[in-house]
Protein backbone atom coordinates (compact mmCIF):
# COMPACT_ATOMS: atom_id res chain seq x y z
CA UNK A 1 0.00 0.00 0.00
CA UNK A 2 1.13 3.79 0.11
CA UNK A 3 3.54 4.65 2.09
CA UNK A 4 5.60 7.90 3.21
CA UNK A 5 8.59 9.27 0.73
CA UNK A 6 11.85 8.04 1.94
CA UNK A 7 12.83 12.27 1.81
CA UNK A 8 10.50 14.12 0.95
CA UNK A 9 8.23 15.30 3.91
CA UNK A 10 5.11 15.59 2.10
CA UNK A 11 5.40 12.79 -0.49
CA UNK A 12 3.43 9.06 -0.16
CA UNK A 13 4.44 6.38 -2.83
CA UNK A 14 2.08 4.35 -4.16
CA UNK A 15 3.60 1.40 -5.42
CA UNK A 16 2.50 -0.46 -8.88
CA UNK A 17 -0.93 -2.25 -9.32
CA UNK A 18 -0.08 -6.62 -8.37
CA UNK A 19 3.28 -5.93 -9.81
CA UNK A 20 2.44 -5.10 -13.56
CA UNK A 21 4.25 -1.47 -13.24
CA UNK A 22 0.84 -0.07 -13.04
CA UNK A 23 -0.05 2.45 -11.26
CA UNK A 24 -3.46 3.15 -10.33
CA UNK A 25 -5.29 6.30 -11.99
CA UNK A 26 -5.06 8.29 -8.41
CA UNK A 27 -5.97 11.33 -10.85
CA UNK A 28 -9.45 10.24 -11.23
CA UNK A 29 -10.24 10.51 -7.40
CA UNK A 30 -12.43 12.98 -5.96
CA UNK A 31 -9.73 13.90 -3.73
CA UNK A 32 -6.87 15.09 -6.65
CA UNK A 33 -9.89 17.11 -8.30
CA UNK A 34 -10.37 18.99 -5.00
CA UNK A 35 -6.59 19.67 -5.14
CA UNK A 36 -6.07 17.55 -2.19
CA UNK A 37 -2.66 16.51 -4.03
CA UNK A 38 -0.55 16.37 -6.68
CA UNK A 39 1.68 13.32 -8.77
CA UNK A 40 5.00 14.36 -8.65
CA UNK A 41 8.34 12.77 -9.09
CA UNK A 42 10.40 12.61 -5.09
CA UNK A 43 12.84 14.40 -6.79
CA UNK A 44 11.06 17.63 -8.06
CA UNK A 45 9.36 17.69 -4.30
CA UNK A 46 12.83 17.63 -2.78
CA UNK A 47 14.11 20.67 -5.38
CA UNK A 48 11.69 22.46 -4.43
CA UNK A 49 12.32 22.56 -1.22
CA UNK A 50 15.51 23.42 -1.35
CA UNK A 51 14.34 26.20 -3.33
CA UNK A 52 13.69 27.75 0.11
CA UNK A 53 10.37 29.61 -0.98
CA UNK A 54 9.06 31.07 2.50
CA UNK A 55 6.12 33.20 3.55
CA UNK A 56 5.97 36.83 2.19
CA UNK A 57 8.58 35.94 -0.29
CA UNK A 58 8.88 37.68 -4.25
CA UNK A 59 9.39 33.99 -6.11
CA UNK A 60 9.67 34.10 -9.89
CA UNK A 61 9.29 30.46 -11.45
CA UNK A 62 11.00 31.48 -15.34
CA UNK A 63 10.24 28.25 -16.67
CA UNK A 64 7.22 27.07 -15.00
CA UNK A 65 6.04 24.64 -17.50
CA UNK A 66 2.92 22.72 -15.98
CA UNK A 67 3.07 24.21 -12.57
CA UNK A 68 4.10 21.44 -11.15
CA UNK A 69 6.93 23.26 -8.67
CA UNK A 70 4.85 26.59 -8.54
CA UNK A 71 2.42 24.98 -6.74
CA UNK A 72 5.35 23.25 -4.52
CA UNK A 73 6.88 26.84 -3.73
CA UNK A 74 3.00 28.36 -2.97
CA UNK A 75 2.73 25.69 -0.44
CA UNK A 76 5.91 26.20 0.60
CA UNK A 77 4.49 29.73 1.32
CA UNK A 78 1.57 29.19 2.70
CA UNK A 79 -0.70 30.90 -0.25
CA UNK A 80 1.36 34.17 1.32
CA UNK A 81 3.91 36.35 -0.62
CA UNK A 82 3.68 36.51 -4.51
CA UNK A 83 4.94 33.70 -7.05
CA UNK A 84 5.40 34.57 -10.75
CA UNK A 85 5.22 31.75 -13.38
CA UNK A 86 6.63 32.70 -16.77
CA UNK A 87 7.65 30.09 -19.62
CA UNK A 88 9.05 31.07 -23.15
CA UNK A 89 6.76 28.51 -24.39
CA UNK A 90 3.06 29.69 -23.62
CA UNK A 91 1.36 26.63 -24.53
CA UNK A 92 3.70 24.81 -21.67
CA UNK A 93 1.73 26.42 -18.80
CA UNK A 94 -1.65 25.33 -20.18
CA UNK A 95 -2.17 22.88 -16.99
CA UNK A 96 -1.64 25.31 -15.08
CA UNK A 97 -4.79 27.15 -14.98
CA UNK A 98 -6.31 23.81 -13.68
CA UNK A 99 -4.09 23.13 -11.06
CA UNK A 100 -4.30 26.14 -9.84
CA UNK A 101 -8.13 26.02 -9.48
CA UNK A 102 -7.90 22.92 -8.41
CA UNK A 103 -5.11 24.27 -5.26
CA UNK A 104 -7.62 27.02 -4.89
CA UNK A 105 -3.71 29.15 -4.76
CA UNK A 106 -4.32 32.78 -4.38
CA UNK A 107 -0.71 33.79 -4.62
CA UNK A 108 0.38 32.77 -8.15
CA UNK A 109 0.22 35.18 -10.67
CA UNK A 110 0.53 33.47 -14.91
CA UNK A 111 2.67 36.29 -16.44
CA UNK A 112 2.62 34.88 -20.39
CA UNK A 113 4.25 37.87 -22.07
CA UNK A 114 7.97 39.07 -21.76
CA UNK A 115 7.50 42.47 -21.45
CA UNK A 116 4.77 41.91 -18.31
CA UNK A 117 8.37 40.91 -16.59
CA UNK A 118 9.89 44.02 -16.69
CA UNK A 119 8.81 45.02 -13.09
CA UNK A 120 9.74 42.84 -11.57
CA UNK A 121 13.83 43.71 -12.79
CA UNK A 122 16.21 43.58 -9.87
CA UNK A 123 13.40 42.53 -6.73
CA UNK A 124 12.81 38.70 -6.70
CA UNK A 125 14.02 36.89 -3.30
CA UNK A 126 14.54 33.79 -5.49
CA UNK A 127 14.43 33.19 -9.16
CA UNK A 128 13.79 28.96 -9.87
CA UNK A 129 15.10 28.03 -13.74
CA UNK A 130 13.67 24.30 -13.75
CA UNK A 131 15.13 24.74 -17.35
CA UNK A 132 14.43 22.52 -20.65
CA UNK A 133 17.28 19.78 -20.60
CA UNK A 134 17.53 16.32 -22.45
CA UNK A 135 16.03 14.69 -19.59
CA UNK A 136 18.20 11.97 -19.25
CA UNK A 137 17.50 12.06 -15.26
CA UNK A 138 14.01 9.99 -16.25
CA UNK A 139 15.52 7.68 -18.46
CA UNK A 140 15.09 4.82 -15.14
CA UNK A 141 11.34 5.41 -16.45
CA UNK A 142 11.85 6.03 -20.11
CA UNK A 143 15.10 3.75 -20.85
CA UNK A 144 14.56 3.56 -24.70
CA UNK A 145 14.68 7.70 -25.00
CA UNK A 146 17.97 7.37 -24.05
CA UNK A 147 18.61 5.47 -28.13
CA UNK A 148 16.94 8.84 -29.59
CA UNK A 149 19.13 11.45 -28.42
CA UNK A 150 21.15 12.98 -30.37
CA UNK A 151 24.31 15.63 -30.16
CA UNK A 152 22.64 17.79 -32.07
CA UNK A 153 19.68 17.78 -29.44
CA UNK A 154 22.14 18.33 -26.84
CA UNK A 155 23.65 21.43 -27.99
CA UNK A 156 20.48 22.99 -28.73
CA UNK A 157 19.63 22.35 -24.99
CA UNK A 158 23.11 23.65 -23.65
CA UNK A 159 22.26 26.70 -25.64
CA UNK A 160 19.32 27.56 -24.36
CA UNK A 161 19.64 26.79 -20.91
CA UNK A 162 22.81 29.08 -21.29
CA UNK A 163 20.19 31.77 -22.81
CA UNK A 164 17.75 31.38 -19.75
CA UNK A 165 20.40 31.79 -16.90
CA UNK A 166 21.65 34.97 -18.70
CA UNK A 167 18.07 35.77 -19.11
CA UNK A 168 16.85 35.34 -15.67
CA UNK A 169 19.91 36.84 -13.51
CA UNK A 170 18.12 40.01 -14.48
CA UNK A 171 15.40 39.22 -11.79
CA UNK A 172 17.39 38.47 -8.89
CA UNK A 173 18.03 41.25 -6.27
CA UNK A 174 20.86 41.63 -4.70
CA UNK A 175 21.38 39.00 -1.96
CA UNK A 176 18.71 36.97 -3.58
CA UNK A 177 18.84 33.60 -4.89
CA UNK A 178 19.08 32.14 -9.06
CA UNK A 179 18.18 28.74 -8.51
CA UNK A 180 19.28 26.15 -11.13
CA UNK A 181 17.15 22.81 -11.70
CA UNK A 182 17.67 19.82 -14.41
CA UNK A 183 16.29 16.60 -14.63
CA UNK A 184 19.63 15.62 -16.45
CA UNK A 185 22.50 13.87 -15.07
CA UNK A 186 25.10 15.27 -18.12
CA UNK A 187 27.47 17.56 -16.73
CA UNK A 188 28.13 19.36 -19.51
CA UNK A 189 24.13 20.90 -19.01
CA UNK A 190 24.76 21.16 -14.65
CA UNK A 191 27.98 21.80 -13.42
CA UNK A 192 29.35 23.15 -16.74
CA UNK A 193 26.78 25.36 -17.46
CA UNK A 194 27.27 27.00 -14.01
CA UNK A 195 31.04 27.35 -14.00
CA UNK A 196 30.27 29.34 -17.98
CA UNK A 197 27.67 31.31 -16.14
CA UNK A 198 29.85 32.03 -13.36
CA UNK A 199 32.32 32.66 -15.69
CA UNK A 200 30.13 35.80 -17.31
CA UNK A 201 28.72 36.67 -13.77
CA UNK A 202 30.87 36.49 -11.33
CA UNK A 203 28.75 38.55 -9.22
CA UNK A 204 26.85 35.47 -8.07
CA UNK A 205 28.64 32.50 -5.66
CA UNK A 206 26.82 29.24 -4.59
CA UNK A 207 25.59 28.67 -1.20
CA UNK A 208 27.07 26.62 1.11
CA UNK A 209 24.90 23.41 -0.26
CA UNK A 210 26.12 20.87 2.18
CA UNK A 211 24.37 23.00 5.37
CA UNK A 212 21.49 23.58 2.80
CA UNK A 213 21.06 19.47 2.73
CA UNK A 214 21.38 19.25 5.88
CA UNK A 215 19.22 21.85 7.12
CA UNK A 216 16.27 20.43 4.90
CA UNK A 217 17.17 16.98 5.15
CA UNK A 218 19.00 16.26 8.28
CA UNK A 219 17.80 12.68 8.63
CA UNK A 220 19.43 11.85 5.07
CA UNK A 221 23.12 13.23 4.99
CA UNK A 222 23.71 10.43 2.43
CA UNK A 223 20.91 10.40 -0.26
CA UNK A 224 22.84 13.30 -2.55
CA UNK A 225 26.02 13.89 -4.14
CA UNK A 226 27.60 17.20 -2.77
CA UNK A 227 29.59 18.47 -5.35
CA UNK A 228 32.76 20.35 -4.69
CA UNK A 229 32.23 23.60 -6.74
CA UNK A 230 28.75 23.87 -4.51
CA UNK A 231 25.79 21.83 -6.21
CA UNK A 232 23.31 18.81 -5.24
CA UNK A 233 22.80 15.66 -7.46
CA UNK A 234 19.98 13.39 -6.80
CA UNK A 235 20.15 9.82 -8.58
CA UNK A 236 18.29 6.62 -8.09
CA UNK A 237 20.81 4.90 -6.77
CA UNK A 238 21.13 7.49 -4.22
CA UNK A 239 18.14 9.18 -3.34
CA UNK A 240 16.02 6.73 -5.34
CA UNK A 241 14.62 9.34 -7.46
CA UNK A 242 14.72 10.74 -11.22
CA UNK A 243 18.58 12.27 -11.95
CA UNK A 244 18.29 15.71 -10.86
CA UNK A 245 20.41 18.90 -10.33
CA UNK A 246 20.78 21.73 -8.43
CA UNK A 247 22.33 24.56 -7.70
CA UNK A 248 21.54 27.97 -5.90
CA UNK A 249 23.46 30.81 -6.48
CA UNK A 250 23.29 34.20 -4.80
CA UNK A 251 23.41 37.13 -5.67
CA UNK A 252 26.47 39.05 -4.28
CA UNK A 253 25.64 42.63 -6.14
Amino acid sequence: GAKPAAIAPHGIRIPPIDGDGRHPNVQAEPAFQKGWFEVQDEGSQIAAALAGAEAGMQVLDFCAGAGGKTLALSASMENRGQIFAHDAEKARLAPIFDRIRRSENRNVQVVTKPTELAPLGNHMDIVLVDAPCTGSGTWRRRPDAKWRLTQRQLDTRKGEQSAILDAAKAYVKPGGLLVYITCSVFDEENGEQIAAFRDRNSGFVPVDHRQLWDSRFPGHPAAARIGAKGDISLSPALSGTDGFYFCALRRSA
